[in-house]
């Protein structure tokens, strides 16, 4: 009897074991289901759910509840008009992904400037977009029209969001950014119920092309009694071009990396009131700026490669090859008549090192803000230790007598001067002589840099400030193999330069 009951319990066992195996592959097989939309052959009555049984349009797809781990994929080489704005979310470990299938050429997603964004990703996490082309082209330009948008909302913290090998072009946004101007790119984070951040956004291997006003920027919360930075924000090996405003801004995030991405021959289009410039945080903490490439920025107002700007804390600019950049390689700034309040507790703790400037500061006509006004750096308003050291800079002649001939120009942005400024171990090559004005900043020191005394009247200090010591060690052995590596490996003139320096 003892025998025939464990029989039957052995029995009920491997009967309920293949029970739940039944309902977790059903479970398994829901969840990473494949949607397929083809526009050529396709048809929205259809099923969905393989090739021959492909959806049709963008309209279908965004009536959908996409669950964990559902893909979408859409027919190489087809063409959708209208915008994308999916529903759902993924799981850790099991993300939306939304694709391609069927060839190399990316499906193109054409907003048609009929909407603000040709895709919208609104409270969305663990989704992935990858492969597409996306273009946004009305027929004037428009306040905030962007290629993509990725926006949550009260929704507490949004998480594992990455656009990978996307080509954004042709987005036509307003040039004007008080007007909230237009961009390949926006983050939005924001809500007053629920906090609501980003963690993990990822954009890499994108081709952002001739988009007005900016490629890649952002909204949050930014203001330090109210101060809630995203996380984990990489923004990686991107390519812009023919864009003539802001390049890459992150806002409101802490240790954002923003790496191995190039900016260059941006279009001199926008007003003599729009201040641009390449790559910078604002009101960011933590920001690591390395081996980026900024070159032909145009913007009348600044126009500088690379800046650490309004309410940033530790900002890391290093590696970097900046060039024939009009506003300079480098700016550092910060509005003195909001300094110490809610909204600005400064800028402060900005290193720049071991970048290669060559031919920056070459603005060929005057503007009618400043003049003729692009220094090499400019460093404005109530800005505390900036530590720029073991940095290259060559300055070939300019092409006009006209042209700004500076090196380093600081002045006052509403309030107090700069304070503690390192200029040390620096390398200066001239080919004709140079100035430089400190005019009210404190203690701003210059120490072992090299260059020809008779180019450029730069004071060399002999008496280290004891808050400078730690940088004029602070060197790496190979910088200059690092940046061959990554801008001069067939460029044997710079190479040369680089190891005689």
């Amino acid at each position: 009897m003892k025998i025939s009951y464990y029989i039957s319990l052995l029995v009920i066992a491997i009967l309920c074991l293949g029970c739940c195996t039944k309902d977790n592959i059903k479970q398994a097989e829901k969840a990473f289901i494949t949607y397929y939309v083809d526009a050529n052959t396709g048809n929205d009555n259809n099923s969905g759910t393989s090739p021959d049984q492909a959806f049709a349009t963008l309209e279908k797809v965004n009536t959908l509840s996409l669950k964990e781990g559902t893909h979408v994929l859409f027919k190489s080489g087809t063409s959708y008009a209208g915008q994308l704005k999916p529903k759902g979310g993924g799981v850790s470990g099991n993300p939306i992904i939304i694709s391609k299938y069927g060839g190399e050429a990316r499906p193109v997603i054409n907003g048609e400037g009929r909407y603000i964004a040709a895709v919208h990703f609104y409270n969305m996490a663990y989704i992935e977009l990858r492969d597409l082309e996306i273009t946004n082209t009305g027929a004037e330009q428009q306040n905030g029209r962007r290629g993509v948008v990725i926006e949550a909302e009260n929704c507490g913290k949004t998480k594992h969001i990455i656009l990978d090998n996307l080509f954004i072009h042709d987005v036509n946004g307003s040039l004007v950014k008080s007007k909230g101007g237009g961009s390949a790119i926006l983050w939005r984070n924001h809500g007053d119920k629920s906090i609501t951040t980003f963690d993990s956004l990822i954009i890499q291997n994108c081709h952002l092309k001739d988009c007005t006003r900016n490629g890649i920027n952002a909204r949050g919360y930014t203001k330090r009694d109210n101060w809630h930075p995203s996380t984990n924000v990489i923004i990686r090996n991107n390519l812009l071009e023919g864009i003539p405003g802001d390049g890459i801004v992150p806002i409101g995030t802490d240790g954002a990396l923003i790496e191995y991405n190039v900016m260059r021959d941006c279009p001199d289009i926008l007003s003599h009131a729009e201040a641009a410039a390449g790559i910078w945080p604002w009101s960011a903490d933590n920001t690591l700026i390395q081996f980026n490439e900024v070159s032909g920025h145009k913007a009348k107002w600044d126009g500088q490669g690379f800046d650490s700007d309004w309410n940033c804390l530790n900002t890391t600019i290093q590696y970097n090859y900046s060039h024939d950049n009009y506003g300079g390689f480098l700016l550092i700034c910060n509005k003195g008549n909001t300094i110490n309040t809610p909204s600005n507790i400064g800028t402060k703790n900005t290193i720049v090192r071991y970048n290669v400037s060559v031919n920056d500061g070459i603005r060929p006509y005057p503007t009618e803000r400043r003049g003729w006004f692009s220094p090499c750096m400019h460093i404005s308003g109530p800005v505390e230790n900036n530590f720029i050291h073991h940095n290259l800079f060559i300055f070939p002649e300019k092409a006009n007598v006209d042209i700004d001939r500076t090196f380093i120009q600081m002045d006052n942005w509403g309030g107090p001067w700069a304070n503690k400024t390192l200029v040390a171990n620096n390398s200066l090559e001239f080919s004709e002589p140079y100035k430089m004005f400190y005019g009210k900043s404190k203690q701003t020191c210059g120490i072992n840099n090299e260059f020809d005394s008779k180019m450029l009247g730069l004071t060399r200090e002999e008496q280290v400030p004891v808050w400078a010591k730690d940088y004029l060690n602070d060197y790496d052995t190979e910088w200059k193999e690092k940046m061959i590596e990554a801008f001069f490996k067939d460029d044997d003139e710079m190479k040369n330069i680089l190891i005689d320096n």
